[in-house]
């Protein structure tokens, strides 16, 4: 099968708003249905039943696989029956595959309407599945369109695949699927969707028009049509991602910063900030304020002058994505804590891992990933480029291991889930140079002279040399201390500041 199946999602839109959304993102999320399915939402005006059920047709008509999902109401009618019976019955004429789900067991009290629907699915004999929740809903669509794309295309999910689709499942919490009124689509930040989707869709931020925007944010689960406001509003992940300031409807939803003089937490944090905004960003700032309140000595490499950090910044963004994404946001009395200390810094985070992922196996690095956000982490993965699929904590392990630290270690403290990163202490000598830090190439150094190459590690060493100190101490004349500067700018190891008698030579910041 070289393109995806188009999966019709169809159902009353109102009534079941939070099971369509939990269908759409379990189809981008699953490794094994993202790869092989699209789902396809058609959300029309109610106040035109006729151009909404061409509409639905249309887009139904470009889809290969029909999933109804039916509930208590019975929906919009035109003519004798309701858009999602038309819709049916357009899936039976175009002999597409029909799986079918229904909400509630045989008790439940359904408008006349519905019953006549689900009488008619059962003469037409297409097997149906009965759920009670989301997390039924979304083990049994699974595991419909697993059976379907094996038995049709002879794909089958890998058993890594199936365990972190069962595992992810069961964890999954409705937070994030929430379709919610609070902010519309215009008051959203769209230059973060937009670099968000550009990344996801492989595409450069500037060919996405705005309707390729919505329509991105939308199948994305940020993004819901309400159809009785004719508005595109925010679901709970879009307002965490997108919002300018998303505490302002999830109080939750801050990083509490705090850097300390000591060892310990006291009263008086030499720095603090309370961190509000899109989770992307805040996610940046948090970054940013471990930055200004750790130590960046100067190391000296051949003719590299190098500014190092503390802690591996990328073993940090990690453990941040990861709290943003997989903490528990039902508890809305908590916030991520960040604390840099003299000699650490921890990342709590409330909740405690999902089941079945346990400390021990968390710090074995023996367990399959599973998020109770995978669509917050699904999009932040895409914006922090960030593998989503595999264990970030092996790689936090690497990283402060390269770096010449001890690795990181996972505790737990009054239902926060800890990361804490052990610092090197005041022995900042067992920080290790990354070799991609390394400006200067032995292949532009062999371009340099031996004066040009004393030349670059005076400036490396003092951080600045002028052409008086290139006549003193290399023995030449002006002129050719001179030539030596420009061609040094020109190879873009230096650069030139000051006027005049001022004029003196740095190294590039681009380059140490």
């Amino acid at each position: 099968m070289s393109d995806k199946l188009n999966v019709f999602v169809s159902s009353v839109q109102k009534e079941l708003e939070d099971e369509r959304v939990i269908v759409q993102n379990l189809l981008i999320t699953d490794a094994f249905l993202a790869a092989h399915c699209s789902p396809v939402l058609y959300e029309f005006e109610p106040a035109s039943p006729v151009q909404a059920l061409a509409g639905c047709l249309k887009s139904l008509d470009g889809c290969q696989v029909y999933l109804l999902i039916v509930a208590a109401q019975y929906g919009t009618m035109v003519g004798e029956v309701s858009i999602t019976h038309a819709e049916y019955r357009r899936a039976k004429e175009r002999k597409l595959p029909v799986l079918a789900f229904i909400k509630g067991d045989r008790g439940v009290t359904r408008e006349p309407g519905t019953e006549a629907l689900l009488r008619e699915l059962a003469d037409d004999g297409p097997k149906y599945k009965r759920f009670g929740n989301v997390i039924e809903l979304q083990r049994e669509v699974r595991a419909a369109l697993a059976k379907l794309l094996k038995d049709q295309f002879g794909l089958a999910p890998s058993s890594d695949e199936n365990e972190i689709a069962t595992q992810t499942i069961e964890a999954t919490s409705p937070f994030e699927s929430q379709p919610l009124t609070r902010l519309r689509w215009s008051e959203l930040d769209h230059e973060i969707a937009r670099r968000l989707l550009a990344v996801a869709e492989g595409r450069s931020v500037g060919t996405l028009s705005n309707g390729e925007l919505l329509a991105g944010a939308t199948v994305r689960g940020l993004v819901w049509h309400d159809a009785s406001a004719r508005a595109h509003c925010a679901t709970a992940a879009g307002i965490v991602l997108l919002a300018g300031d998303p505490s302002a409807v999830f109080p939750q939803c801050r990083i509490l910063a705090d850097a300390y003089r000591g060892t310990e937490p006291d009263g008086a944090p030499r720095d603090h900030e309370d961190i509000r905004g899109p989770m992307p960003s805040a996610i940046d700032r948090a970054i940013a304020f471990i930055d200004r309140n750790t130590r960046h000595p100067m190391h000296v490499v051949g003719l590299n002058r190098i500014r190092l950090d503390e802690y591996p910044v990328e073993a940090l963004r990690e453990a941040l994505v990861n709290a943003v994404a997989h903490r528990q946001y039902e508890d809305a009395g908590r916030k991520i804590m960040l604390e840099v200390l003299a000699d650490r810094v921890v990342v709590s985070s409330p909740g405690l891992p999902p089941s079945p992922i346990t400390l021990p196996n968390l710090r074995k690095g023996k367990y399959r990933p599973c998020s109770r956000n995978p669509v917050l982490a699904q999009c932040l993965s895409y914006f922090h480029r960030i593998e989503e699929r595999g264990s970030g904590f092996r790689r936090m392990r690497d990283q402060m291991l390269n770096h010449g630290l001890d690795q990181p270690l996972l505790g737990t403290d009054t239902g926060y889930f800890q990361v804490t990163f052990p610092g090197p202490g005041e022995n900042l000598n067992r920080i290790r140079v990354p070799e991609a830090r390394l400006t200067i190439t032995p292949a532009m150094e062999a371009r340099l002279n031996e004066r040009q190459k004393k030349i670059v590690a005076q400036a490396a060493e003092t951080g600045v040399v002028t052409n008086r100190w290139c006549v003193q101490h290399l023995k030449v004349v002006k002129d050719t201390a001179h030539r030596d500067l420009v061609e040094l700018v020109e190879l873009g190891l230096l650069m030139r500041t000051g006027r005049g008698r001022n004029v003196a030579y740095r190294l590039d910041n681009a380059q140490g």
